[in-house]
């Protein structure tokens, strides 16, 4: 308490607080918006690649003001929380006001340069922060649609990418990114079940309707159906190679995959995708692997 109140006092902004309220290290999950410059062989175009990082900046910052809404809707609950305890907010680093204040004047921004890209875009982006808004208040608390609100705001980042480089991308990459963010989603809750145990209703409500052994087979179903609709995508998929070369990429998504779930498992694991992305070599390695495999067919391979 007696930080929150030096803070309180300070006539400065509490900058690094702020920042990392805006959960940088999650920032990995808006790369989906260059799926839709990927998906249609534009990666490499200076203006699409220039695009779509403009697209990525301003989603990393329209999710940061999610992150910091949901902290101060959470606040009392995080305080509880064995980890969530040490957020800026939680903590009394970064105050109530200065969040929503700082919160305000980026989500502004973010919304007048998502304007500036494309009525596409925009629309786009403010479709994003009304989903993830509802989630925040309402929508985290039932069963099944706190994860498919996560899953539809991947699909969300993706439609916006391809408006950014006016591609249509595949419904095989959407319908992609739509089960990966599910499998994520049940592995997280799973986690979470698992480490909070008997109190984990007390830290997310929603935790109350799941048990382990629901999970269990709803990431069972989730990971078939994305490896099943992946390997489709390789096939069939409206920009891959015709002589099927993009299936060279199936094996480090199986491994990928395989991983994740082992890692799931443990019970030091699968609480947050992005920081298990940063610290497990196999699994960066993989997915390493399989962007190189995947650029290097569709952009450099004969016939690409």
């Amino acid at each position: 308490m007696e930080t929150g109140k030096r803070i309180s006092k300070s006539n400065g902004f509490p900058l690094l607080p702020f920042f990392l309220s805006l959960r940088p290290r999650q920032w990995t999950k808006n790369v989906v918006v260059f799926a839709g410059a990927f998906g249609a062989g534009q990666l490499f175009h200076v203006v699409s690649f220039a695009r779509a990082s403009l697209g990525f900046l301003i989603f990393c910052g329209l999710a940061g003001v999610v992150y910091i809404i949901n902290d101060l809707v959470d606040r009392e609950h995080d305080r509880l929380h064995p980890r969530k305890r040490y957020r800026p907010i939680a903590s009394g680093a970064l105050p109530q006001l200065w969040a929503w204040c700082g919160a305000a004047v980026l989500l502004i921004a973010c919304l007048l340069g998502s304007m500036a890209l494309g009525l596409s875009f925009f629309g786009l982006s403010i479709a994003y922060v009304v989903l993830m808004l509802s989630y925040s208040y309402i929508l985290k608390r039932e069963i099944f649609l706190d994860v498919l609100t996560i899953s539809a705001g991947f699909v969300i980042r993706a439609a916006a990418g391809a408006a950014l480089v006016k591609a249509t991308i595949s419904p095989w990459l959407l319908v992609c990114a739509a089960l990966l963010a599910l499998f994520l989603g049940f592995s997280k809750r799973r986690h979470e079940l698992l480490l909070l145990g008997d109190q984990a209703p007390i830290y997310r409500a929603v935790l109350q309707s799941y048990t382990p052994e629901l999970l269990d087979e709803l990431i069972a179903v989730v990971t078939s159906s994305t490896l099943v609709t992946y390997s489709l995508y390789t096939f069939f998929g409206e920009n891959v190679p015709r002589n099927h070369t993009m299936m060279l990429t199936i094996p480090f998504v199986l491994y990928a995959v395989f991983r994740y779930m082992l890692l799931i498992h443990r019970p030091d694991g699968g609480g947050n995708p992005d920081e298990l992305l940063l610290q497990d070599r196999p699994l960066l390695i993989a997915i390493i692997l399989w962007a190189v495999t995947a650029i290097s067919v569709l952009y450099f391979a004969p016939g690409a």
